[in-house]
């Protein structure tokens, strides 16, 4: 769930009341203002100019720019920019009720009285999964977007020193809004894989951390034994770089050399395509395609010959979790016959 993470010294108390009176606001444009609400929530705005400024970052956090863009008579000081309205994302469905109490819990501008209302921290702890098959592409708050390949937990929280995403289990890719002062890191397998403003893939098993930069640049380290959101804002000088275009393999145990290798865009749109819920193989062997494969589905794999079998290469396009269309293609493209077991596992074998 989502927690609120208080800074010392910060008085929080009356920028709560008026976040809390600008969602319920958003809320009530989201189903239409009568004239006397109209009227209130303009007597509202030109009260104060922190009213004005919650108000409008409330909108443009849950994306209500379009309806406020048409209500631009009740905006009451001259100096204030008209809003502009912006796009909707693709996965558009909270409405402003329910997406108001999310704020109320996890994001809080916070200000202190020396500070003018432009100034804000941004604090968020929320924790994200997706099951075996399933992926999810999540905004986060700051603009950076983060997809969750299948069986992945991650726990991401924001603070006055940084962003940090645990990567607990599984596969992600980060789109890292560029915020210098707070970078970005994702710990994985006793590693901290830090960025300000670039994109790359973490994908984490018991042997390796695999990263690919798609964008930009990341650098590496280990996991300092005091891994605070303080100490993880600056690696050592000397942490490995990492950038677009590159892979390396990370050792958990950060007894192997991690060599940094340059990889094709073909092999990277491979590498990625299960974020469009397909699995891209280009000459691999049975067995780690199906390897791959058993990643996205709860049936059980066997195969069953002798290497030859095993090292048979498998090229093509396969959709996420369609065992029965991986099954038909193996048998009419790959000479490779199956057999379903009362315990629901497949054998595959050669065809006779």
């Amino acid at each position: 769930m989502s927690n609120v993470y208080p800074f010392p010294n910060k008085t929080a108390t009356n920028s709560e009341q008026v976040m809390q009176t600008a969602c319920d606001w958003i809320a009530k444009i989201d189903r239409q203002l009568n004239e006397q609400e109209s009227a209130d929530l303009k007597a509202w705005l030109a009260e104060s100019k922190a009213h004005y400024q919650t108000f409008i970052q409330v909108a443009k956090m849950w994306d209500k720019m379009d309806d406020l863009s048409r209500l631009s008579a009740l905006f009451p000081h001259a100096e204030y920019k008209t809003p502009v309205a912006a796009k909707k994302p693709a996965h558009y469905w909270l409405t402003a009720a329910s997406v108001c109490f999310a704020a109320i819990l996890g994001w809080l501008l916070v200000f202190s009285p020396m500070q003018s209302s432009d100034d804000y921290i941004l604090a968020f702890s929320q924790h994200y999964q997706t099951r075996v098959g399933q992926n999810n592409t999540i905004a986060l708050p700051d603009g950076s977007k983060l997809t969750l390949n299948t069986n992945t937990f991650v726990q991401v929280r924001y603070s006055q020193y940084g962003r940090i995403i645990d990567l607990q289990r599984g596969e992600i890719h980060i789109e890292v809004a560029h915020d210098k002062e707070r970078p970005l890191s994702v710990l994985a397998g006793g590693k901290v894989i830090q960025a300000v403003g670039t994109a790359f893939s973490v994908q984490m098993d018991v042997e390796k951390v695999e990263l690919i930069v798609t964008d930009g640049k990341v650098v590496v380290a280990p996991k300092p034994e005091k891994a605070d959101d303080k100490t993880l804002k600056q690696l050592p000088k000397k942490s490995l770089a990492v950038a677009k275009g590159q892979k390396v393999d990370l050792d958990p145990s950060n007894k192997a050399v991690e060599k940094v290798v340059a990889i094709e865009p073909i092999e990277i749109a491979s590498n990625l395509s299960w974020r469009s819920g397909n699995l891209i193989f280009r000459g691999e062997s049975l067995e780690q395609a199906m390897a791959e494969i058993s990643r996205y589905t709860e049936t059980k794999f066997i195969i069953n010959g002798n290497d030859q079998l095993k090292q048979t290469k498998v090229a093509g396009v396969f959709k996420t979790g369609d065992v029965n269309g991986l099954l038909s293609v193996l048998e009419s493209n790959f000479a490779i016959q199956y057999q379903k077991q009362a315990d629901g596992s497949i054998v595959l074998s050669p065809a006779s």
